[in-house]
C-alpha cells in the first residue's frame, strides 16, 4: 500500500493533535502541584480563566466524547474501539484526495489516539476545559474532545459539498 503525500497530511494533523492535547494536559496537571495525578480531587479548579464562563477544572472522564457512555466498565473496549477506528481512518486517508476529509480524518484520528494515551495511562481521560458557568454547555473536555468534535463537523461538511458537487456534475435526468 502506497501511502500518499495527501494521506500523511492526514497522520502529520493527527500527530499534531495529539501532541497539543498530550502537552496542554501536562501542562494543567502540573498546575495542580501534586506529586500524583491520583492526588488531584475530583471537581479541582485548576485556574478561573474568565469567571465564573471559563475554568479550568479536573474531571477524570471514563466514557467518551464530553463523558458520554461514562462509567468506567469500558475503558478497554473504548481504547480498543478508538485504535480500530483511527486505524479505519489511516486506511482511508490512502484512498482520498480531497483536503477537507482529509483534515477531518486526522482531528478524528489523533483526538480519539490522544484519548487512548489517556484511557492506558491513567484509566480515564483528562478533561479541564470547564465552561459550565454559561448554563448552556454542562460538559468539561479537552483538546482531543475539540479535535473529535470538529473532525466529524468537516466530515459532515465534507459529504454535503462533495453530494452537491455530485448533482452538479450529474446529467439530467431523462423524463
Amino acid at each position: 500500500m502506497k501511502i500518499t503525500r495527501i494521506a500523511q497530511t492526514a497522520y502529520v494533523f493527527a500527530l499534531l493533535i495529539i501532541v497539543l492535547d498530550q502537552l496542554s494536559k501536562a501542562w494543567v496537571l502540573g498546575l495542580a502541584d501534586a506529586s500524583s495525578i491520583h492526588q488531584i480531587p475530583m471537581g479541582y479548579v485548576f485556574a478561573e480563566i474568565l469567571p465564573p464562563y471559563l475554568r479550568f477544572t479536573f474531571v477524570q472522564n471514563t466514557g467518551v466524547s464530553f463523558g458520554l457512555f461514562g462509567g468506567g466498565e469500558a475503558r478497554w473496549g473504548l481504547t480498543i474501539f478508538s485504535i480500530l477506528v483511527s486505524a479505519g481512518l489511516a486506511w482511508w486517508a490512502t484512498t482520498t484526495n480531497r483536503r477537507l476529509l482529509i483534515t477531518a480524518i486526522g482531528f478524528v484520528m489523533g483526538g480519539a489516539l490522544g484519548n487512548v494515551i489517556d484511557r492506558v495511562r491513567f484509566g480515564y481521560v483528562v478533561d479541564f476545559i470547564d465552561f459550565s458557568g454559561t448554563g448552556v454547555f454542562p460538559w468539561v473536555f479537552n483538546i482531543a474532545d475539540s479535535a473529535i468534535t470538529i473532525g466529524v463537523v468537516l466530515l459532515i461538511l465534507d459529504s454535503l459539498m462533495s453530494d452537491n458537487a455530485a448533482k452538479v456534475g450529474a446529467a439530467p435526468e431523462k423524463s
